[in-house]
């Protein structure tokens, strides 16, 4: 199944966090870097976001959280992800993570874990290498 056509990512702000700026920078590094990126704006459900990926047929999520709610925010778009079966939609994210966070993110099925202070390159660059590539194991 050859998909054609420049990475489709849709950029979310889960909850109830109003602070935007890292995933707008991040959104616009995608952009810049040929990406076609769907913005959703601030405080987007786990359902909205899902809907908005599938309608769009993105190949990412990328959630940015800073609220503290990620173990909640995350687990519930990767569940609904698998409920509507739409399972190849990779969900990565970034934020305010503790450390003590990101084994059990993964273990939920989160790609990639970006904290404050990633270069917007290295983010750029792990979308191009494992969206819509499976990651070299």
């Amino acid at each position: 199944m050859g998909v054609s056509g420049p990475i489709r990512v849709v950029v979310a702000k889960p909850g109830l966090d109003g602070h935007d700026r890292g995933a707008k920078v991040i959104a616009r590094a995608l952009r810049d870097a040929g990406m076609e990126v769907i913005y959703t704006g601030l405080h987007q459900t786990p359902e909205q976001i899902v809907d908005t990926a599938i309608q769009e047929d993105a190949d990412a999520i990328g959630l940015s959280i800073l609220s503290g709610a990620h173990m909640t925010l995350f687990a519930k778009v990767i569940e609904l992800l698998r409920e509507r079966e739409a399972e190849d939609i990779k969900v990565f994210g970034g934020g305010i993570i503790p450390e003590d966070d990101m084994a059990p993110l993964r273990e939920l099925g989160v790609a990639a874990i970006f904290t404050p202070g990633t270069p917007t390159g290295d983010v750029v660059a792990w979308v191009n290498d494992n969206i819509r590539h499976p990651a070299e194991a």
